[in-house]
């Protein structure tokens, strides 16, 4: 048997990934930029083992049915191809994260996956070549092998779509994000079928490209010069704007809620107040509120007067994949 466990942390990318050019590679159509999480996280363990006739896969205590499954064993298959491996493997994943909420659980879930297996099979992976493999399991996943600030180069093969830490000087450390949870269930439409609509039909998709690759370049100068405001002004606009290509899609959809609009008016009215936020949102009803760490508390005793305590989860900068010790054994 063959065993392997990471804890991968959850990223938010602040400008977005939306939309594929090569569905199988997970290739992205254009580059974007993340920031890891502390908040929300996966731990994930694999077992290659002989005794199995098919993969299991379990997800917070629960066996989950031959759909969820198949996204697992698709994955694990790569593995098994790249290594000429033929075991089953029984994955036990545990996510610190509302799953399909918008809350990034695919990038934290496919990253710890990835992770896991690289332990297992002491693979000895460079970062690189952990974020290219994570990739194929979910493409934001590419970004949580590194803590901070990361891009993900869009790349135009297997070999050179990855992501990257981008160099901060600790300025990271300094920035939070609150979490405005409008609804923790399962999403109604995927962030992959989500953005396989808007790619295929939306009029506004080729707006969202034009501008995205812009919105990048400001961000990493935004972060090389400390500038808080031009980083949140360009997330804030960049997550509006990727929002905005699915009002076009045929047939259209959101994933706002009246009570995302609601919170995001209610950042507006903070700024309007003095108090420097934006928000940004992934595919779901959540939104993120990027603030510096100096100005938190009185974020959260403005926002206080609005929206109950519970619905708030604080977050600071996160770190990189961790592989956790776990007992081996490699008796085939």
């Amino acid at each position: 048997m063959y065993v392997g466990k990471a804890r991968a942390y959850t990223n938010i990318a602040l400008i977005k990934y939306w939309g594929k050019k090569d569905e199988r590679l997970i290739l992205p159509m254009n580059s974007s930029l993340s920031l890891t999480l502390d908040a929300f996280y996966t731990e994930t363990s694999v077992y290659f083992d002989k005794s199995l006739t098919e993969d299991l896969f379990v997800l917070d205590g629960k066996k989950q049915d031959s759909k969820q499954t198949a996204k697992i064993s698709k994955f694990l298959d790569l593995i098994r191809q790249q290594q000429n491996l033929s075991l089953f493997a029984r994955v036990d994943s545990q996510n610190f994260v509302p799953t399909a909420a918008g809350l990034a659980s695919s990038a934290s879930g496919l990253a710890a996956l990835a992770g896991a297996c690289s332990e297992a099979l002491d693979l000895q992976l460079t970062e690189t070549e952990l974020s290219r493999l994570a990739r194929r399991g979910s493409g934001s996943a590419c970004r949580s092998i590194f803590g901070g600030f990361a891009e993900w180069q869009k790349g135009d093969s297997d070999q050179t779509s990855f992501a990257k830490a981008i160099p901060s000087e600790g300025w990271e450390n300094e920035l939070a994000m609150l979490f405005v949870l409008v609804d923790d269930g399962v999403k109604d439409i995927s962030s992959r079928d989500g953005m396989k609509r808007t790619v295929e039909t939306s009029s506004f998709y080729s707006g969202w490209l034009e501008n995205v690759e812009a919105d990048l370049a400001i961000a990493k100068e935004a972060i090389k010069e400390r500038d808080f405001n031009k980083l949140g002004e360009v997330a804030e606009a960049n997550g509006l704007r990727m929002h905005g290509t699915t009002l076009a899609a045929v047939p259209p959809f959101t994933y706002w809620s009246p009570e995302s609009l609601n919170v995001m008016q209610l950042v507006r009215s903070a700024r309007q107040a003095g108090l420097p936020c934006y928000f940004t949102m992934d595919a779901g009803p959540n939104v993120k509120i990027l603030v510096e760490k100096k100005n938190l508390t009185a974020l959260k005793n403005f926002l206080a007067e609005y929206l109950p305590e519970q619905k708030l989860i604080t977050a600071f900068a996160g770190p990189g994949i961790e592989a956790i010790p776990i007992e081996r054994s490699e008796d085939l």
